[in-house]
């Protein structure tokens, strides 16, 4: 969603606890341990040295996004997505595109084009990002469409008989050129308004009804989860739930001072975690400084020293046991932050 800038690595063994004892809290849903679900994160230019030691997913920040591999009309420029999807294969991690189809960040040359060249033109741009990643296990197939809707919509079907012809058409199109991969729809806003999340699953399951889609993302960033309640929440993951799809936290992140950041974290990150529908959760960034919000880094938590905390101290810090792998991965993350 956001673009990137040089930053620098600024986390804190708290937030690390809350994240990875949620994950271990309860060895039937421990998602990490078993692999029925996966923690990941985001891949920019270039893949962070302490990646594999905190996720097991990769999702490109802004490389695969069309204006991004397309800036310039039939001048396509994957290094960069290349970088992630290899990083993602030889770890055998999860790897989504993220996005074929969206609003924001599409090419600025396509509004000039005539309607057949604009459907001539994303028909060819979702073909080549499927011979080019084959082997992706998700796609991102339409970001936003209920707040940030292309501009050539109305040349792959505009809003129809079914209000959403349009995102139809990109799922038919996406289900062609990646049949291997998990197809998803992805939005922002969710998570905090249960009256959008029914519009939500009126599209959803349309393309349900079609076949097309095989999973539900939501994007749970700040502005949508710093307030939001708990019983929120859980109404809206109840919604979505019952559509009978997976449904996949996108692109989280919480803000707030050290204390702040960390109490809501602690309150609800779980809820996404331990709900049984969500299968996969990705955080929208772990070094502080790296995104354009100042303060959304994920993992971005104070100067704190940790260095002696045992077990025990861990466990009253995060209110969860934890178990000593979990606890090493922790000192790996201190390591870090203090090189």
């Amino acid at each position: 969603m956001l673009r990137t800038k040089v930053g620098k690595l600024v986390s804190s063994l708290a937030l690390a606890g809350v994240l990875l004892s949620s994950v271990l809290v309860n060895q039937a849903d421990a998602g990490l341990a078993n692999g029925s679900k996966f923690l990941g994160n985001i891949i920019a230019g270039s893949v962070p040295p302490s990646y594999g030691t905190y996720w097991n997913q990769v999702t490109p920040e802004n490389s695969t996004k069309w204006e991004s591999v397309e800036g310039s009309r039939n001048n396509m420029n994957w290094s960069q997505a290349d970088t992630a999807y290899n990083y993602a294969r030889s770890n055998g991690f999860p790897f989504k595109f993220h996005t074929l189809v969206w609003g924001a960040q599409e090419p600025g040359w396509v509004k000039g084009l005539s309607a057949a060249d604009q459907k001539a033109e994303v028909t060819q741009w979702i073909k080549a990002a499927g011979q080019r990643y084959p082997n992706a296990a998700f796609v991102d197939v339409v970001n936003e469409p209920l707040h940030q809707k292309p501009s050539y919509r109305n040349a792959i079907g505009g809003d129809g008989s079914t209000g959403w012809d349009w995102v139809i058409w990109s799922f038919q199109q996406a289900r062609q050129a990646f049949p291997n991969a998990k197809l998803h729809i992805n939005d922002y806003g969710i998570i905090n308004d249960p009256s959008l999340a029914d519009q939500y699953v009126n599209i959803i399951n349309q393309l349900k009804s079609r076949g097309l889609i095989d999973g539900i993302g939501i994007q749970c960033h700040h502005f949508s989860m710093d307030n939001v309640s708990v019983n929120t929440m859980n109404t809206v993951l109840n919604k979505l739930s019952a559509t009978g799809l997976p449904i996949y936290v996108s692109e989280l992140d919480i803000t707030g001072d050290d204390n702040t950041q960390l109490a809501r974290y602690k309150e609800k990150f779980p809820v996404l975690w331990q709900n049984p529908s969500v299968k996969g959760v990705t955080l929208w960034g772990y070094i502080q400084g790296l995104l354009n919000h100042p303060v959304v880094g994920s993992l971005r938590f104070g100067h704190l020293s940790f260095q002696a905390m045992d077990s025990v101290d861990l466990q009253v810090t995060v209110n969860i046991p934890l178990d000593t792998p979990t606890i090493e991965r922790m000192r790996k993350l201190l390591s870090a932050v203090n090189r």
